[in-house]
């Protein structure tokens, strides 16, 4: 059975390997085999909250320490339950609602999975 990875451009099977590259004789696309390893490693980002636990849509978490707000004055106290969390690929990791506060933007390092 080959090791050898199908063929990005076709999904060919029939891939060999010629020195450093890998080339499809279905489509003559050749591609590096470094290249080809960078992809398998690549995937969706995962979000884990400050204990290592995988954090997912719809999940519900804890804020783990007293939070200052910037532009308010307010303060997310510790133990603060934020539920319905949604995550987002940007400097901070979680947009979710927090009663008595609205809307606003978390950093997972800062919460906790319930």
């Amino acid at each position: 059975m080959s090791t050898l990875p199908p063929c990005p451009k076709c999904n060919s099977e029939f891939t060999y390997e010629d020195g450093g590259q890998f080339v499809c004789p279905e489509c003559a696309h050749e591609w590096s085999a470094q290249g080809a390893a960078a992809v398998a490693d690549e995937g969706a980002k995962v979000y884990r909250d400050s204990a290592g636990n995988v954090l997912q849509d719809g999940d519900t978490v804890s804020v783990i320490k007293d939070l200052k707000l910037k532009g308010s004055g307010g303060v997310v106290k510790m133990g603060t339950k934020v539920k319905n969390i949604r995550l987002v690929d940007s400097d901070h990791d979680i947009d979710c609602k927090i009663d008595g506060f609205g809307a606003m933007s978390l950093k997972s390092e800062f919460v906790k999975k319930v």
